[in-house]
């Protein structure tokens, strides 16, 4: 078996935080998870029979058996470990030196029915490839179990326990490259966890990326004018008792700087505000499905055409209204136009444990009614056993005003 000497994602690097990687990660788990479980069980379960059929006595067939069984289980727990890497505790090692301890005792009552000292062997080396190994130092043990596991299948080859030849073939074949198989596997998931960490790095960064910008035209907006403020007003106080006609001049010029701040202030923010409705969306979407959640919208072709000052900031509630409480694991966005009107939906299925009348209530809800109220809309909450729907109408005219409000 060739193996590249490009080291493994280094899985310890990673800070300890607890993974909650997207559904269709997950789902890549559970076939990861399932495919090196089904390979122990398939050795385990050719191992048993053969036995069955090359040794007498059913207490010791049994007995085989109910090790081989017992050692697939053990290593579930360690698969589960894998995937929860936030975990540090101590009984996780536990579980690991159970584990081996399986191993070694399967191991050895194996070897000694079969007299092959592959059939030993090759259970512990299973366990040893499930452990947490720094970066590059798997593949190297992976290539060196597989060197020992090849010279164990040539020294005893005959001493496999199968009836012919070609079960012997390809009991040792599959013994032999157990450890390659557990490690592509394992180095497979490893690559996608790290590929939705940086999805999910990448989106945070451009999210900070534009505080930052932000941060920066607050800082140079308000710090001109501060300046032309605090040098008026230094001049008003040099002049007072002096010249006051001169003072006043400047005071009022102090006044207006105020006023231009409070303005350039809100005009940022405003355009700060005003991201393209196809994006919030598709924001929101992603969002969604990195919390685990499967996702969808359905978005009119001129949706840009949608008040984005009044809509986008009910995308972003309602998505964070379905985070905080929705605890299900479906969600569908809609923005479409009724007639004169722009039309959101939100809507949610509800987690199996949690009340349907527990969504409401929330000072989000109140935010939005009162946001669409001002510029003439309205809002429609749907409680149902099985799900919540928001529903907001919005005239498609809407004229923000410079306090927040609006005008149709």
């Amino acid at each position: 078996m060739s193996t590249s000497a490009r080291p493994e994602p280094d899985a310890t690097a990673t800070p300890p935080v607890a993974l909650r990687p997207t559904r269709g990660i997950a789902a890549t788990w559970w076939n990861t998870f399932i495919g090196i479980v089904f390979i122990e069980s398939v050795l385990a379960l050719v191992l048993t029979l053969a036995i069955v059929e090359t040794v007498r006595g059913v207490p010791l067939v049994v007995a085989v058996g109910t090790a081989s069984a017992v050692w697939v289980l053990a290593t579930v727990p360690l698969l589960l470990d894998y995937r929860n890497r936030a975990d540090r505790s101590s009984s996780r090692s536990l579980r690991a030196l159970t584990a081996l301890a399986v191993a070694l005792a399967y191991g050895a009552l194996a070897g000694l029915v079969t007299g092959s000292w592959l059939v030993a062997t090759f259970p512990v080396v299973a366990v040893l490839m499930l452990l947490r190994w720094p970066a590059g130092i798997r593949v190297r043990l992976a290539v060196a179990a597989t060197v020992v596991l090849g010279a164990l299948w040539a020294i005893d080859a005959h001493a496999l326990p199968a009836p012919d030849a070609g079960g012997r073939m390809l009991f040792g074949l599959y013994a032999t490259l157990l450890p390659g198989m557990i490690v592509l596997s394992l180095w497979w998931w490893d690559v996608l966890v790290a590929l939705d960490r940086a999805r999910a790095s990448e989106a945070r960064l451009a999210a900070t990326q534009e505080r930052l910008r932000l941060a920066t035209d607050v800082h140079d907006l308000q710090g001109h004018h501060l300046q032309v403020i605090g040098l008026q007003l230094e001049l008003v106080e040099r002049l007072m008792g002096q010249d006051d006609v001169a003072a006043l001049a400047h005071l009022r010029t102090a006044r207006a700087s105020v006023d231009e701040a409070r303005q350039g202030t809100r005009d940022l923010a405003l355009r700060f505000r005003s991201v393209p409705i196809h994006d919030e969306l598709a924001n929101a979407v992603d969002l969604l499905r990195v919390a685990g959640m499967t996702a969808e919208a359905v978005i009119a072709p001129d949706a840009d055409d949608a008040p984005a000052s009044v809509i986008g900031p009910v995308v972003r509630e309602a998505t964070t209204n379905i985070l905080r409480h929705g605890g299900g694991r479906r969600a569908r966005l809609s923005l479409v136009r009724d007639g004169g009107s722009w039309r959101f939906e939100a809507s949610n299925d509800a987690a199996p444990a949690r009340p349907a009348g527990q969504h409401a209530d929330g000072s989000g809800l109140e935010g939005i009614r009162r946001r669409v109220g001002a510029v003439g809309g309205t809002l429609e909450v749907r409680r149902e056993p099985d799900g919540f729907t928001v529903v907001v109408v919005v005239p498609a005219h809407v004229v923000v005003s410079a306090r927040g409000g609006g005008e149709r």
